[in-house]
């Protein structure tokens, strides 16, 4: 008996090229996810081909199911810190974001020049009276005028 198999099944030719589609649409999604900035760099990216063959009952045709799926490297999380507060006369709370670091601090803002509080706010704004209302809310029982008799 002659158990020779004759195969005539190219992943890059059945379906019409379908399968070779599908598989360059996963490198494509795991080559962008590769180069974005936001994933680690040394994380494993997979893909995967399946092919899932159901016959029919004579064992004379067989329809074969191609599935690709890539498996990409997660978002990498960011963190920051978030300064929360309340005003003990009026009940109000604040939450802003600490962007100088360091509670107090001011620092220089590198998108503008400008110096700012810990929580963004512009100190020549401030100075020169020209915050907004809840700014006004949030600070005005708490400014202490050390220069007053």
């Amino acid at each position: 008996m002659n158990n020779k198999l004759l195969i005539n099944f190219n992943l890059s030719e059945i379906a019409e090229g379908a399968v070779q589609a599908k598989f360059a649409k996963e490198v494509e999604k795991v080559c962008k996810n590769i180069l974005d900035l936001n994933t680690d760099a040394t994380k494993k990216r997979k893909i995967t081909i399946s092919l899932t063959y159901i016959p029919n009952d004579q064992r004379n045709s067989v329809d074969v199911v191609v599935e690709t799926k890539s498996t990409l490297a997660p978002q990498v999380g960011t963190s920051t810190t978030m300064l929360l507060d309340r005003d003990l006369n009026t009940g109000y709370m604040a939450a802003n974001e600490l962007k100088s670091k360091i509670p107090g601090q001011t620092y220089i803002d590198i998108e503008d020049g400008k110096v700012k509080t810990d929580t963004g706010k512009s100190v020549d704004d401030l100075e020169s009276g020209q915050n907004s209302k809840s700014d006004e809310v949030e600070s005005k029982d708490n400014v202490i005028n050390l220069q007053k008799n």
